[in-house]
């Protein structure tokens, strides 16, 4: 059995196949009855399981076991395989969650760019430090913790320095306003 699997991977050995096939098949068929508990479904994943074997029959290794153990592994994953479709939900393309936002119109893009430049230049207002701390926390996501380390601050300096960097930046955009 496992010098068929050796043949078809080595030569693609259609006779080695066909008594593989006539071994297996049968076999295989009954294993999938008794998971799917059903005739067509079981015939289609045999089918499915002897073409996966004639594709991935260079992969078997009979240092690692049985030809029927790894046989018998394919039919279960193609079993698993089918299984987990099955129970997958119909995607639903009204579904609101995938539906693509529209794009703002000109009013509010022209807002959202203006607040973008306010935050800029309420920014470039603060101090070197307080500008690393805020960049650090909010546009590379790093922790206090992390902060303070890359720093060599304590980390009480680096949340001071955030929460003053904070009231700077309201009353700056406050004056912009």
């Amino acid at each position: 059995m496992g010098a068929r699997i050796v043949a078809i991977a080595a030569s693609a050995d259609m006779d080695a196949y066909e008594a593989l096939f006539r071994d297996f098949g049968p076999r295989i068929r009954a294993y999938l009855i008794k998971m799917t508990r059903d005739a067509q479904v079981s015939e289609d994943l045999m089918q499915e399981t002897m073409l996966a074997i004639w594709r991935k029959a260079g992969q078997y290794d009979p240092a690692r076991g049985p030809a029927s153990a790894w046989i018998y592994t394919i039919a279960r994953n193609i079993w698993i395989d089918a299984w987990r479709r099955q129970r997958r939900p119909a995607i639903d393309p009204d579904d609101p969650a995938l539906s693509i936002e529209p794009e703002p119109d000109a009013p509010k893009q022209i807002e959202a760019r203006q607040s973008q430049e306010a935050v800029r230049r309420a920014m470039e207002r603060l101090p070197a430090e307080q500008i690393d701390i805020i960049r650090l926390s909010f546009f590379e996501e790093a922790s206090h913790s992390m902060i303070a380390a890359k720093l060599g601050l304590p980390i009480g300096t680096v949340k001071s320095r955030l929460r003053l960097a904070f009231g700077r930046l309201r009353a700056a955009l406050d004056e912009q306003q």
